[in-house]
């Protein structure tokens, strides 16, 4: 969603009796709810990272049987915050980062009611498992993307993502999500609180 974070202007740069003209990057101008782009970037990126750790961290409870409480809390909380934050970045059409955004607050606002309005009572247990665990699997969908974007090594591999490296990547993160999945539905039966 920063596209138009790579866009470079000019501006001038008075001081003294001499104006000189600095090359001004956009990243360093726009301001977003108070903090440099580069900075909401920053933040955007730490809860990106905390929310698919997290996310681990509950999809291994859910293996084991263990709600994992607290864990399961920050996941959904910092997976929310994911998708809420990246509709904060400049933009002047709908991206596909966007659909992405909106797809993932859906299964995240059925995993939360699930999770705690209906307490995972019947269905509401793998309903729950299914919705969270797409959840996370669109965050790491969007790592995946982004470090092909990113890292100049992936980047190099993969510079329109729709060669074979990025493809295999993406193929191989849809199956690990696909077999935890099944898994996860099997396995999850915590006890009630």
């Amino acid at each position: 969603m920063t596209e138009c974070c790579a866009r470079v202007g000019r501006r001038p740069l008075r001081g003294g009796r001499f104006a000189a003209w600095v090359h001004v990057s956009v990243w360093e101008s726009v301001m977003m709810l108070g903090l440099s782009l580069s900075t909401y970037t920053i933040i955007h990126v730490i809860i990106s990272l905390i929310a698919i750790v997290t996310g681990f961290i509950a999809v291994f409870g859910m293996l084991t049987g263990n709600r994992m409480a607290s864990w399961t809390a920050i996941f959904l909380v910092t997976t929310v915050l994911t998708s809420v934050t990246g509709f904060g970045f400049p933009f002047d059409h709908f991206l596909p980062s966007h659909a992405v955004g909106a797809i993932s607050l859906v299964f995240l606002a059925i995993a939360l009611f699930a999770i705690y309005v209906k307490h995972l009572a019947g269905a509401w247990r793998w309903i729950y498992v299914v919705s969270a665990i797409v959840a996370l699997w669109f965050n790491v969908f969007v790592l995946i993307v982004q470090s092909f974007m990113k890292i100049s090594a992936l980047k190099a591999l993969a510079p329109t993502q729709s060669e074979p490296p990025f493809q295999i990547a993406q193929g191989a993160a849809l199956v690990l999500f696909v077999v935890l999945t099944i898994l996860a539905v099997r396995k999850f039966r915590p006890v009630a609180a």
